[in-house]
C-alpha cells in the first residue's frame, strides 16, 4: 500500500509517523518515569534519580500507602464522589438535553441562551458559596455533589446527539402507541450509549481531578477526599504521619528520602481508576464525541 503511494503522499505519511511517535514517547516518558521512581529505592532515587535495575527496586512506598487508613478513606470518598457525580450529573444533563432537541420545544432557544450565558459567566467564589452555606450544605457530601453537576457544554453535546437520531423512529413509536417517556427510557436510551459513555467519562475524571471545591467546602477529615491528601504530599510535601513511620527512627535525611518516594507511589495509585476506566469506554468515546459536536 505503500508502496503505491505518490512521492509527496510518501512523505506526508512519513511526516506523520514521526510526529506521532514524538506525541507517543512525549506522553510514555513521563509515565514510565512516575512508575519506575514509585519502585525504586528511596536513598538512589534522591541521590541519582531512577534505577532501571531490578535489585534497585523497594514496593516500600506501595506498603506504606496502602496500611494508610487516612490514604485509603479518600481514596474511598473520592470513587464514592466521582461515582455519585456522574451519575447525577448525567442524568440531569440527558433530561435537559432531550427537551431542547426538539424542534416543537416551547422555549427551547430562551432556555438555550440562559444556559450559554452560564458559559461566560458565574456568580463567582463568595456568592457561590454563600449560596451553599444558606442551603446548609456545607460539610456534606452534597456541597461536591450538586453545585457542577450541570455542564452547559454535556447538554449541547447531548442535544446534538439527540437530534442525530432520525425523527421517523418517535414517530413510528408513538404510532405504536410508546408514549413520550416510553420512547426516551426504552428506545432512546438504549441508542444513546456512546454519549453517555462520553458524559460519564467526562464528569468523572472532572470530579477525580478536583480539590478545590473539597477545600473550600469540607472541614471534616471522614469526608476529605483523595486529592486534598495528595495537595498535602505532593504541594506542601507533608506526608501523613501513618505513612511516615515512627519519626524517632527516622532522621531528617531518611524522611525526605521516603517522601520523595511516597510521592511517586501516591501519584500511581491515584491515577489508577482513571487508567482502568479508558479501555472500557474507548469503544464509545470517538462515536460519541463525534456524533455529539458536527450536527446543529
Amino acid at each position: 500500500m505503500f508502496k503505491k503511494q505518490s512521492k509527496l503522499d510518501k512523505v506526508i505519511l512519513v511526516f506523520n509517523y514521526v510526529v506521532l511517535a514524538i506525541i507517543v514517547l512525549v506522553v510514555l516518558i513521563p509515565l514510565i518515569y512516575v512508575l519506575i521512581a514509585s519502585v525504586t529505592n528511596p536513598t538512589t532515587l534522591v541521590n541519582s534519580g531512577i534505577s532501571f535495575n531490578p535489585l534497585k527496586w523497594t514496593f516500600q512506598g506501595y506498603n506504606r500507602v496502602f496500611k494508610d487508613g487516612s490514604l485509603l478513606l479518600g481514596f474511598r470518598n473520592s470513587l464514592f464522589y466521582s461515582s455519585a457525580f456522574s451519575v447525577i450529573s448525567v442524568v440531569v444533563t440527558l433530561f435537559a438535553g432531550y427537551p431542547l432537541s426538539r424542534d416543537g420545544f416551547v422555549g427551547k432557544k430562551f432556555i438555550m441562551t440562559i444556559f450559554l450565558i452560564t458559559m461566560f459567566f458565574s456568580g463567582g467564589l463568595i456568592p457561590t458559596y454563600l449560596l451553599v452555606k444558606n442551603l446548609n450544605m456545607l460539610d456534606s457530601v452534597w456541597s461536591i455533589l450538586l453545585p457542577g453537576s450541570i455542564n452547559v457544554m454535556n447538554i449541547i453535546l447531548a442535544r446534538t446527539y439527540f437530534q442525530s437520531i432520525p425523527n421517523a423512529l418517535r414517530e413510528a413509536a408513538i404510532i405504536d402507541g410508546s408514549s413520550e417517556m416510553q420512547y426516551f427510557f426504552k428506545i432512546l436510551l438504549p441508542l444513546c450509549k456512546p454519549i453517555i459513555a462520553v458524559l460519564v467519562l467526562y464528569q468523572f475524571v472532572a470530579q477525580w481531578n478536583s480539590y478545590f471545591d473539597a477545600m473550600i467546602y469540607l472541614k471534616s477529615a471522614a469526608l476529605q477526599p483523595l486529592q486534598i491528601i495528595l495537595r498535602s504530599i505532593l504541594v506542601q510535601m507533608q506526608p501523613n504521619p501513618g505513612m511516615m513511620g515512627a519519626g524517632s527512627a527516622q532522621d531528617a535525611a531518611q524522611r525526605q528520602q521516603l517522601a520523595e518516594l511516597l510521592k511517586y507511589a501516591c501519584i500511581v495509585v491515584s491515577s489508577l481508576p482513571l487508567l482502568l476506566m479508558y479501555p472500557f469506554f474507548q469503544k464509545y468515546f470517538e462515536k460519541g464525541v463525534m456524533m455529539g459536536s458536527i450536527k446543529g
